[in-house]
């Protein structure tokens, strides 16, 4: 019987070859977009699973109380980690992490620049960083040891084996000793470094991380293996308190699972919810609706074409086949078509996993051979031939054999109805996409190009290590004489990266139950000018004033908050140093476009220890300029290779979600268009097939092909007509509430919706219109001798 079965959907599937096609090519291509977008969700969900001590591991995250806010933030105390530790029974180990970015290393005659961390003792006892060389208690003893990757040690010695014990230059100021090498840390884990140093070592160069009203590290904890994870959080809840001076604003302690912490960074009234995990349902909601707009073709398809299957049904009815049998005939069919696809889908998914990860920016592996890619295959075998092939079966099978014999078969009303209904859903599906894209498209571009309030083109940023930190100024004074250098100044950090607040900014008048902490910025000369911020009153840092080093910048969203209206010239105090506001500027964004611009103090400060060098280039001679500065720099500070960014790049890095998004968005809605018209061709071609005599007859009687054209034509339109009106309201509610992400964003304009209803109008016209024209210019004798 059921070799009959297949014979006979072999039969029909190989005589249909137009409709086999093009619901194969369908049912592949949502395939391949569903199993393209399930193994970027998976590798989502992968990032820092490889940790063995998983179940126990927890970030601690800080609530702040701050002016009837609640904001949440991993910055906590230099000391926190280990005080942990010592008072909490349940808190097995802890340990602090710092990054520490385009650090100079020197060994031999190589000169590298590599990234790394400060960390615990317990670090490497807490994480699944396989240790190749080296002891993990005694790996980060002392402020000289330093463990390193294979990598870096087969670049500066060699071989792991050779590099135990050896002395390395650490930002040519510093000889450490190798004490171990751990393996290099796999692509899917949060933190990437090729160096760990101690926390000792960390809080000997950094004094103010002694101090607990001082936060910058992330601090991670692990919990005994019988600790429960709620209790712990309620005993910490308020531990911060007892070494905060009293009046300090309340502070919270929270606990979140460390492997959560990727796809939920971001906070809400204070506590982690929600991020990058966004992403991952918005992308699996799409593979989900992109798969279901392929399975719509199918059953469109099948359902339309039942009237050449009705004879079949009949005989087999009268022949005493029950409808049971029926409908395990028709569902094979559907599941051996699937199975088509799904080998098709697999084939092109391991095509376009090179695109689509230069697309994603990941590095999947297709897994072939793992146990679990072919389960979920299976899986999707099952749940796309029954998506699929569930409803024609069930049609195919209700037909009567009466009629069906008697000639008298015909769809009726429900059915023509149920098949329009399905091209409506498709279509509705496919503006939204085309919407989708239009609108992150634009607020991504505007984000990116929005006047920032200083000039982001031509910026250069040159991190000041080794040497160049103590010789800035003969660095500043050589570069300033290089043609196309329009200035130079420096900051703590860099305008995009920036992310420092301070708490004891006072002013006189303010409210002392404000605890809110200011944004800090500290700078050198020439830092307006580098950057070209604009003076809205007042005068820059000058040399010519001597007391400028106590003295203070301010934006416009500080002077509203001091509730000032001439603040030039008016008291502020940084904590115990007094100074004067000297200048106002208008505001200006060192933030993504996600987030509102903060009230900002900016000072001089021409001894401050960290910096990055700011380098304004004249447009059209960035080449020569940048090869001159690497010639200073080489004189200069010979020994720590010479590195740069540009600020515009460093500020697209900031919108990395939002682009991947917008790639992603582009190709899933022309792919669902592009399955969508492939369904509505195929109707298209059976609906002239079934409307041959009547157009033979209609063109007999002197309809032109213009009238046969409209007539084909407004059948198909009316579904699409509809699926517009739909569709506008609905992407209008989605792409509102994505939107509401950004502080600063665009308004959905009408013309987005029209444009969009005018795409998907002009793409099933010219869909449809290759069938209707041919049909339209036929000759009615052939037709009309055919029937």
């Amino acid at each position: 019987m059921f070799k009959n079965y297949f014979k006979t959907a072999w039969r029909n599937l190989s005589r249909n070859k137009a409709f086999t096609a093009i619901n194969i090519a369908g049912l592949a291509l949502g395939l391949t977009c569903s199993l393209l977008i399930l193994l970027w969700v998976l590798d989502e969900y992968s990032v820092d699973a490889f940790h063995k001590n998983n179940p126990q591991l927890y970030y601690v995250y800080e609530k702040d109380y701050e002016n009837g806010k609640v904001l949440g933030s991993y910055n906590t105390q230099g000391l926190l980690a280990d005080e942990l530790k010592a008072k909490i029974p349940q808190i097995k180990c802890a340990s602090e992490i710092e990054r520490s970015t385009f650090i100079g290393f020197e060994a031999g005659n190589k000169i590298l620049k590599k990234n790394g961390v400060f960390a615990g003792n317990d670090f490497f006892t807490m994480f699944s960083y396989p240790l190749i060389h080296g002891t993990t208690p005694a790996l980060l003893n002392g402020i000289n040891a330093i463990a390193i990757s294979r990598k870096m040690a087969e670049e500066f010695f060699g071989s792991p084996g050779n590099a135990v014990g050896k002395t390395i230059r650490y930002a040519n100021n510093e000889d450490l000793i190798v004490t171990g090498v751990f393996d290099n840390v796999p692509a899917n884990s949060t933190i990437q470094f090729d160096f760990v140093r101690s926390w000792e070592a960390f809080m000997i160069q950094n004094t103010w991380a002694k101090n607990w009203g001082n936060r910058s590290p992330s601090t991670v904890i692990q919990l005994q293996s019988h600790a429960n994870p709620d209790k712990v959080q309620t005993d910490i809840k308020d531990f911060i308190h007892r070494y905060l001076p009293t009046g300090e604003s309340r502070i919270e302690l929270g606990l979140q699972p460390y492997q959560e912490k990727y796809l939920h960074e971001t906070f809400s009234n204070g506590s982690p919810d929600g991020g990058r995990i966004e992403y991952v349902r918005l992308f699996s909601i799409v593979a989900i609706i992109i798969l279901l707009i392929a399975c719509i073709n199918f059953m469109n398809l099948s359902t339309a074409r039942s009237i050449h299957r009705s004879k079949e049904v009949g005989v087999r009815k009268v022949l005493g086949a029950a409808r049971f049998r029926l409908i395990v005939q028709f569902s094979g069919e559907a599941l051996l078509l699937t199975f088509f696809a799904i080998a098709i889908a697999v084939l092109l998914t391991g095509l376009l996993l090179p695109v689509f990860n230069w697309l994603s920016g990941k590095q999947i592996v297709f897994p072939l051979q793992q146990s679990f890619f072919w389960l979920w295959l299976l899986c999707l075998l099952i749940i796309t031939s029954l998506l699929a092939g569930s409803y024609p079966a069930l049609f195919m099978s209700s037909l009567q054999p009466i009629q069906i014999l008697k000639n008298k078969m015909k769809f009726g009303a429900r059915s023509i109805f149920f098949r329009q209904s399905l091209v409506v859903v498709q279509f509705t599906l496919s503006i939204i996409f085309i919407v989708a894209m239009i609108v992150i498209y634009r607020q991504v571009n505007y984000v990116q190009t929005k006047n920032l309030g200083f000039n982001r083109d031509n910026l250069v940023y040159i991190p000041l290590e080794g040497d160049l930190t103590g010789k800035y100024n003969l660095f500043k004074e050589k570069a300033s004489t290089i043609p196309g250098i329009l200035a130079v100044s420096r900051m703590r950090q860099t305008p995009t990266g920036y992310d420092h607040h301070k708490g004891g900014i006072t002013w006189p008048g303010k409210d002392p139950n404000d605890k809110e902490e200011i944004a800090d910025v500290i700078v050198g000369y020439d830092f307006v000018k580098t950057l070209q911020l604009k003076l809205k009153e007042g005068r820059d840092f000058s040399t010519n004033y001597g007391t400028d080093s106590t003295n203070f910048l301010v934006n416009e969203a500080m002077v509203k908050k001091m509730g000032y209206e001439n603040p030039v010239g008016k008291k502020l105090s940084w904590e115990s140093e007094e100074g004067t506001i000297i200048g106002v500027l208008y505001d200006f964004h060192f933030y993504s476009m996600h987030k509102a611009i903060d009230p900002m103090v900016i000072r001089l400060n021409e001894k401050q220890k960290y910096w990055t060098a700011l380098v304004r280039i004249e447009a059209g001679k960035t080449k020569d300029a940048l090869a001159a500065l690497q010639k200073i720099s080489k004189e200069i500070n010979p020994k720590t290779p010479f590195v740069y960014d540009f600020a515009d790049e460093q500020y697209a890095k900031l919108y990395s979600n939002e682009q991947l998004m917008s790639r992603l968005a582009n190709c899933f809605a022309v792919i669902a268009i592009f399955i969508s018209c492939l369904g509505l061709f195929g109707l298209a071609i059976f609906s002239v097939e079934q409307r041959t005599k009547e157009i033979g007859v209609r063109k007999v009687l002197g309809a032109s092909a213009s009238n046969i054209l409209s007539m084909l034509t407004a059948n198909f339109l009316k579904p699409v007509v509809i699926a517009i009106v739909i569709a506008i309201p609905v992407s209008q509610y989605v792409m509102q509430r994505w939107l509401n992400d950004f502080a600063y964003k665009i308004n959905i304009e009408w013309w987005t919706f029209v444009l969009a209803g005018i795409l998907a109008t002009l793409i099933a016209l010219i869909t449809i219109s290759l069938q209707a024209i041919k049909a339209a210019l036929a000759n009615p004798v052939k037709s009309l001798r055919t029937e």
